[in-house]
């Protein structure tokens, strides 16, 4: 049974995701503070981490920065409170996978989860891919090429390594520093525009309306996501 681990020191919060969770199906397990969370997150036998940021005791960074120190690449989704967009780059920064702010939809919340899930499950076991499909678009990391129904897209050296990076973090929330250290290189003097610039001509190839984008979103303030809506 799928296994999730939800750190948060509200307790009427945590009583109602514990509830929800458990009613999809889900294994379930609950810490109220950060020392039983970090216990319980490094213990490894969870395939998701819904995590607070401000907890008693050890507070959700130090969570998440123990977990990937840990060697674990278990999804984590930080739940954080509105406005707080330094805080939410940081625990990008700090291997977060995503975030929720509060107040949130549990339905928006229980799709994300499951969209983080599905995905882990797809990935287990398997090969690391070099093609991925989404639309009518094939990028093949091996030809080093994109394709759109069997023809060629022209893309710079940039824009395909932004895509490719992109690809490999499907639904995940990527903050713009983190994505110009990847495809850019962090010895490289350039600045977060850059990142937006290519953003906009890789969408001009691949979005039908580049200003209502289908893959490639804006997270304001934080930086982008792509998924495949």
């Amino acid at each position: 049974m799928t296994g999730v681990l939800i750190i948060e020191d509200d307790s009427v919060l945590l009583r109602g995701l514990k509830d929800n969770f458990v009613a999809q199906g889900y294994r379930v397990e609950t810490a109220a503070d950060g020392e039983a969370g970090l216990t319980a997150a490094l213990q490894g036998r969870h395939d998701l981490i819904l995590l607070d940021i401000m907890l008693p005791r050890v507070n959700g960074y130090e969570i998440c920065r123990a977990v990937r120190e840990s060697g674990s690449d278990v999804p984590i989704v930080m739940l954080t409170a509105k406005g707080q967009e330094e805080d939410i780059i940081l625990g990008l920064n700090l291997g977060a996978d995503d975030y929720v702010t509060k107040p949130f939809r549990i339905r928006e919340l229980l799709a994300r989860a499951k969209a983080f899930l599905r995905r882990r499950q797809a990935a287990q076991g398997a090969a690391p891919a070099t093609s991925w499909k989404f639309g009518a678009f094939e990028l093949d990391a091996v030809k080093h090429k994109l394709f759109r129904d069997g023809r060629e897209v022209e893309l710079t050296a940039k824009e395909f390594r932004l895509l490719e990076y992109f690809l490999r973090r499907q639904g995940r929330a990527l903050a713009r520093n983190d994505i110009l250290n990847a495809v850019w290189g962090a010895s490289v003097m350039v600045t977060e525009r850059s990142v937006d610039r290519c953003v906009t001509t890789l969408r001009g190839k691949v979005e039908e309306d580049p200003r209502c984008p289908r893959f490639i979103h804006t997270i304001r303030e934080i930086g982008y996501r792509f998924e495949e809506e």
